[in-house]
């Protein structure tokens, strides 16, 4: 059977984005995903960025996100690039400053399409985007007591 673009289950949905968020308090992937259902979605994708335990062949032992006034603007931009470039039927991205520990979750993004590969192919893209163009910078501490910032622009 040949996919058609006719039925309204194959278009973006009217209002995809679901949740855009820049907090301080723990990160939930059941609320991500929860926040992209749609029966029309025959594919999700999700995206889980984990606080790791090294960065540049160094110990991390702690660190902490801060964010520009911007930030939260500059991610619907960023969600809206995403939306206006694939079919998303549902999307959601939730990035945590303060500080954090090994394993604490840091960003969760997740988006719903049609199809499994524009999920994919979508979910990839906002995760890119985000990390590159929202105003979110990592203060890393490294256990031999340098540090280092890195940004998102």
């Amino acid at each position: 059977m040949a996919r058609t673009q006719d039925h309204p289950g194959e278009q973006a949905a009217s209002d995809p984005i679901r949740l855009l968020a820049i907090r301080e308090s723990e990160l939930s992937v059941d609320e991500v995903f929860r926040a992209v259902g749609d029966d029309a979605a025959g594919g999700i994708a999700l995206f889980v960025g984990t606080v790791r335990n090294h960065d540049g062949g160094q110990d991390v032992g702690a660190l902490g996100y801060s964010c520009h006034p911007s930030a939260q603007d500059e991610l619907r931009r960023v969600a809206e690039k995403v939306v206006a470039d694939f079919p998303v039927r549902g999307l959601a991205a939730v990035h945590r400053v303060g500080e954090l520990g090994v394993g604490d979750l840091a960003v969760v993004v997740a988006v719903a399409c049609p199809h499994r590969a524009e999920a994919f192919a979508a979910c990839r893209k906002l995760i890119d985007d985000l990390k590159h163009e929202v105003p979110i910078w990592k203060h890393q501490r490294f256990s031999d007591g340098t540090e280092e910032w890195v940004g998102a622009c």
